[in-house]
């Protein structure tokens, strides 16, 4: 029975880690050596349906008015953290994607929140190194269906705020359930990268996702 209960707990291990894999496995990932596999579970013209599994990210929180001042102070404090600034003195190696939860209803004139996660490559998913910056930390984020939608260029406040927008029409068109309280805002390339740029934005589905057929 010992032994049964091991060897479940070694297979939920193996399945999990399985889907932080070669960044050769997807189109997107470009400039890392690895990245967050998932599953496609249907698409339309207009957004995916996908599968993620449960995964351990580095993250960061940041308050501003400006989605970009935020996004970039957040990541240069993540970055600092992969490069060694961490316990063990270690490099981590970077992954993809990073992603950006981005509250809802903010008014102009409010500042928010904005929080920044790292993806922690397979060999730092159970044990990674405690970072030496009090403002980063774990988060878990857990097994999720989610809708993605696609879009190029740089991910910056407008392209992110617009894209965002027409998910949600999307999905409200479809009657599709999901979180309307937050979106995530998500980067595959580094500022370097000009061409073929990817960037997407996704919401998190309730209860069954919604894929109609295209007409």
């Amino acid at each position: 029975m010992v032994y049964f209960a091991g060897l479940i707990g070694l297979l939920l291990f193996l399945t999990a880690e399985a889907r932080i894999g070669n960044s050769s496995e997807s189109p997107f990932c470009t400039e890392t050596k690895e990245c967050l596999l998932y599953d496609l579970l249907c698409q339309t013209d207009d957004y995916e349906v996908r599968h993620y599994d449960a995964a351990k990210w580095v993250t960061t929180d940041e308050e501003s008015y400006v989605f970009d001042k935020a996004t970039y102070t957040a990541f240069m404090r993540l970055f600092k953290y992969i490069n060694g600034s961490n316990n063990d003195g270690v490099k981590i190696d970077m992954t993809a994607p990073v992603i950006i939860k981005v509250q809802e209803k903010k008014r102009i004139w409010q500042s928010a929140i904005y929080t920044l996660s790292f993806l922690l490559p397979s060999a730092y998913q159970n044990d990674p190194p405690q970072p030496t910056d009090n403002k980063v930390y774990f988060t878990d984020l857990p097994d999720m269906k989610v809708y993605a939608r696609t879009y190029g260029g740089y991910m910056v406040s407008l392209t992110t705020a617009y894209n965002s927008m027409q998910l949600k029409k999307q999905l409200d068109r479809a009657q599709a359930s999901y979180n309307t309280e937050y979106y995530y805002a998500v980067g595959y390339d580094s500022p370097m990268k000009i061409m073929n740029r990817h960037n997407e934005v996704w919401y998190i589905a309730e209860g069954e996702p919604v894929c109609p057929s295209s007409p």
